[in-house]
């Protein structure tokens, strides 16, 4: 019989975790709080590395299924997507685990704990990392980020992975200030933009770890702030889970932030805020701390005790036959079905920008000679934005083009420009490609511009080969020559579609004004030429919403340091947007009949409305609700509740979508949720209720007002 308690499958995990963290010496313990935990023989604890990735797969680790980069999925706008996604990473996630297991491979990036989604709330278009996140509403990043953990965690007792909710919080860039910047944010901007997500993550879906962000908060570090990870964390929110800092975070503290004044108390600061994992090294002063005075080893008892629950929950402890995820074997990995996701994926989140006069689908019975142009045409990069896995196939944007048309249709390919350079060879003289683009447009019948970003361009700082070297677009426009090779392409006379490759919102003006079509397909993921090709040649039908907004300048952005919400994002901006959020075109029409809203702001609202594809192809529609408040300075009409519905040609089908009390309360200047007397307009359409969208749909969401009578009422 196993006198272990700590191996007694009848206790609780916690008490297990506890118990077996009883028996270690102060010096194992400390050393546990590494992300690179070493092993403890003694005891049977093996070595573990917390640090592992999966925004969109498995990343770093070798073959996994690169789906669309997380902003791609975001544009899905489809929760029950974005729950398939998850568990397929997760299932590769288990395989990958059970097999690096077998051979004895304990390295970084071959755990089970993962650190996605990043549910940050991409506020400027400049920010480098904003691709990893699900764009600019906290709504919708709660939602997907709720379902992505919850597909990701699994349901069973034990844990398929665990997940790991980012950066909290209030963390959008600069890049390269990440180290020393602090957000100044005010108490209703933090409440009504930088943190529901977070909530909906904890409290909704249970996310077994949060991780704290580099910046401080309010003269906070983040990753040592008694208000964000005492008060409201653990406090508010009941979170039990534990906290891991970002990479190397904490020397910030004592480096840069200048919150505290050597490495001690720097780690006394963090662990004394509630952050149980280092991922860094410094947690090794956690000794002397101890031996100062300045940490109790009970606080780092509690720390470790958070840590093991997590890997007993994992099934880390347990006989391998009681654990069923120990029985998915490595076949699982890139199979065909997951392709086929994969495909289907990157399909769903391709966004419809412009279609004048029906210039997409293009016919391939009318068409003898393609024309593909562009530094992001047969990309690879651009396929996949940063923190990927390693595909077993890429399909590039031309690949997928030369695959559809078959060999009765010539394919013709130039660069046009490089990336963001004046010249593709460094001997050349500027626009060396220029020529060559001009002549293919003059010998085809349609030009398919394939221009954009990479993740060279955009990510994160330090990342290898950034070209702007912290990460962040110094602006919105297209780089480099892309812009002049377009024009010489509308120049030929020939029909010119724009396929935009990118993780963030571009400013292309020119290309609206000038173009009839316009796709963007972020970073579609390894199946993603295969995906444009089906959109471009009608093989499946765009669905695709925006999850940021597209500005029509740079200039017209508030400072990118400053963190105020004031004309940011579709919640706040007063100007027209060149393309809303949760705008996208489609190949099919629809039609949204017999809007209804029934109940009180008090006491909740169904609403109801009738959806008919009154087209000749299939397709979705997502049917957006959203609820205007009677703040005076408060926010515009804000996105509360969504439903992706799939009609056939002719099909209707009544949506009901339900939305809790707190869909009408806003944030007071005290950061207090309210609900307030007055007029609650509530829409449900297509897209958000702003002009610019009702322009370029022809169509507005139809409104219906809610009188609440009686004085304000607060929240819980």
């Amino acid at each position: 019989m196993n006198t272990k308690p700590w191996l007694d499958e009848n206790k609780t995990f916690e008490e297990r975790a506890k118990a077996l963290v009883g028996e270690m010496t102060l010096e194992e313990k400390v050393f546990q709080t590494l992300f690179s935990a070493p092993a403890i023989e003694r005891l049977g604890v093996p070595a573990y590395n917390y640090w592992n990735e999966a925004l969109h797969g498995v990343a770093r680790a070798g073959v996994a299924t690169v789906f669309p980069q997380a902003i791609g999925l975001a544009a899905s706008f489809d929760e029950e997507l974005m729950a398939q996604v998850a568990d397929t990473i997760s299932t590769e996630a288990r395989a990958k685990f059970n097999m690096q297991q077998e051979y004895g491979d304990t390295d970084i990036y071959k755990g089970l704990t993962f650190w996605s989604p990043n549910v940050n709330i991409f506020r400027d278009p400049r920010w480098g990392r904003g691709h990893e996140t699900f764009g600019e509403d906290p709504f919708l990043s709660g939602r997907l980020g709720t379902r992505f953990i919850k597909s990701m965690q699994g349901d069973g007792r034990y844990m398929k992975v665990a997940a790991c909710a980012k950066h909290f919080a209030v963390h959008s860039g600069p890049e390269d200030q990440r180290h020393s910047f602090n957000a100044v944010v005010s108490e209703q901007d933090l409440r009504e933009t930088y943190l529901p997500a977070f909530q909906a993550c904890v409290q909704e879906a249970g996310v077994e770890a949060v991780m704290g962000a580099y910046n401080r908060t309010n003269g906070e570090a983040c990753c040592g702030s008694k208000k964000l990870l005492v008060d409201i964390l653990r406090g508010e929110w009941g979170f039990r889970g534990h906290v891991t800092s970002d990479c190397w975070a904490l020397k910030d503290f004592h480096e840069f932030h200048m919150v505290t004044k050597n490495q001690e108390e720097t780690v006394a600061l963090a662990m004394n805020s509630g952050c149980d994992l280092n991922c860094g090294n410094l947690y090794v002063h956690l000794l002397q701390a101890v031996r100062d005075g300045l940490v109790e080893e009970s606080t780092i008892d509690r720390a470790v005790t958070r840590l093991f629950t997590t890997r007993m929950k994992l099934g880390l402890f347990d006989r391998k036959e009681e654990v069923s995820y120990n029985s998915i074997g490595y076949d699982q990995v890139d199979t065909k079905e997951n392709r086929q996701l994969n495909l289907e994926a990157s399909r769903r989140t391709i966004c419809l920008l412009k279609n004048e006069n029906n210039t997409l689908p293009l016919d391939l019975s009318k068409i003898r000679t393609i024309g593909v142009v562009g530094p992001n045409a047969d990309s690879r990069k651009a396929l996949v934005g940063n923190y990927e896995g390693t595909a077993s196939e890429y399909v590039t944007v031309l690949d997928g083009i030369r695959e559809l048309a078959g060999d009765d249709v010539r394919i013709m390919y130039s660069e046009g420009c490089h990336l963001f350079r004046d010249r593709v060879q460094g001997l050349g003289r500027p626009n060396d490609r220029m020529a060559e683009a001009k002549a293919v447009a003059q010998m085809s019948d349609v030009v398919i511009a394939v221009m954009g970003l990479d993740p060279g361009l955009e990510g994160e700082e330090g990342d290898e080969g950034n070209e702007f070297a912290s990460g962040d677009k110094p602006r919105l426009e297209l780089p480099g020559l892309q812009e002049d090779v377009l024009k010489a392409l509308a120049e030929s006379g020939k029909p010119v579609i724009l396929v935009l490759l990118g993780g963030s919102a571009l400013a292309i003006p020119w290309a609206d004004e000038h173009l009839p079509a316009i796709v963007d397909a972020w970073y579609p993921g390894a199946q993603g030429g295969r995906a444009v090709a089906d959109i471009l040649f009608g093989r499946a039908c765009p669905e695709g919403k925006l999850p940021v907004t597209f500005y029509r300048t740079t200039e017209e952005l508030p400072a990118f340091t400053d963190y105020a919400m004031k004309n940011r994002t579709y919640r706040y901006m007063k100007q027209p947007a060149l393309y809303p959020f949760g705008y996208g075109l489609s190949y099919t029409t629809w039609s949204l009949t017999g809007a209804k809203a029934e109940g009180t702001p008090d006491d909740g609202v169904v609403c109801s409305v009738t959806v008919t594809n009154t087209g000749a192809m299939a397709g979705a529609q997502t049917v957006q609700v959203y609820v205007k408040a009677p703040l005076e300075d408060g926010p515009n009409a804000q996105l509360k509740g969504l439903c992706k519905v799939r009609l056939q040609p002719g099909e209707s089908k009544e949506v009901t979508i339900s939305l809790a009390k707190q869909a009408f309360g806003v944030y007071n200047d005290c950061g207090l949720r309210v609900l307030l007397p007055g007029e609650y307009r509530i829409y449900i359409g297509m897209s958000q209720p702003d002009a610019r969208s009702a322009e370029l749909l022809g169509v507005a969401p139809q409104e219906i007002t809610l009188v609440r009578e009686g004085g304000e009422t607060v929240l819980g």
